[in-house]
């Protein structure tokens, strides 16, 4: 038997609530810690941590207990960890603590997860408004033909890539990178939303609605399916979600773009982190 669309989506939420409080989910997250090139303590870690141009570098010693994960030992001396955005990435471990390098826009930081932090302790579930069929509705994907004002351009398979420049939840502005808009109609509103293409071809945007930081957090996600060859695809609101800043304050996370805040309630999708 096939499940039905509401089954599907009621699989989708228990998922997500499963994965941000899983030992090293998004509610794990105890600390962002930006480096600079000269070694200097984090509190609460062992060692000494700075960054270079090839990633995060630690010194510590075997009693220190810090094993990069894969290696059959903990360090003793000098380490490297490749960032997140390496295809050999590293990470590191202090006993159930993981430690994760980060590199955003040329800048190196080292994350801490700890699966007893308070955030996964008082987690309680994450409320959503139940599944409507009438929020999932098909839309249409049309790529960037050039690139922003900015002039900034990247190639894809969707088309060429324009840069915004976005404040993000910790108060920096930062480029988000974008490759086209979606054309959709819901409750009655014909809209168009700015969104990014990813390399497995799906599409994903930032938004916002008459519902948010009121019933709903203060900005959404939301990823829709690999357009086909006529751009065509499916907006599924029941499955905006809550960003990781939404889980801990250490994330960063885009804000919306012009142009993707809705003018109306967005009754659909999930609105926001239940506590103990």
């Amino acid at each position: 038997m096939t499940a039905t669309a509401a089954e599907e989506w009621q699989h989708w939420s228990d998922g997500r609530a499963a994965t941000v409080s899983a030992p090293h989910g998004q509610l794990a997250l105890t600390g962002t810690h930006w480096l600079e090139p000269e070694p200097a303590a984090i509190a609460g870690l062992p060692g000494v941590w700075w960054a270079d141009a090839e990633g995060v570098r630690l010194r510590a010693a075997a009693a220190d207990g810090v094993t990069v994960v894969g290696a059959d030992a903990p360090v003793d001396g000098e380490a490297l960890l490749r960032p997140d955005t390496d295809p050999a990435a590293d990470t590191a471990a202090l006993g159930e603590v993981l430690l994760v390098p980060i590199e955003r826009e040329g800048e190196p930081a080292l994350r801490v997860f700890d699966p007893n932090s308070p955030g996964r302790a008082s987690f309680a579930g994450i409320s959503a408004y139940p599944y409507a069929p009438e929020w999932a509705v098909p839309a249409v994907f049309t790529p960037f033909e050039d690139g922003g004002e900015d002039g900034t351009q990247g190639g894809s398979e969707g088309g060429a890539g324009r840069t915004v420049l976005v404040p993000n939840a910790d108060g920096k502005e930062r480029p988000l990178a974008v490759t086209g808009q979606i054309a959709f109609t819901v409750a009655g509103e014909h809209r168009t939303l700015t969104v990014s293409r990813s390399g497995d071809g799906r599409l994903s945007g930032v938004i916002a609605d008459a519902t948010s930081g009121r019933d709903t957090y203060r900005f959404r996600f939301v990823t829709l399916p690999a357009p086909d060859q006529d751009g065509r695809t499916v907006l599924d609101l029941n499955r905006a979600y809550l960003p990781p800043c939404a889980f801990a304050d250490h994330f960063i996370c885009p804000f919306p773009p012009p142009g993707n805040r809705l003018d109306f309630a967005v009754e659909a999708g999930e609105k926001q982190v239940l506590t103990r």
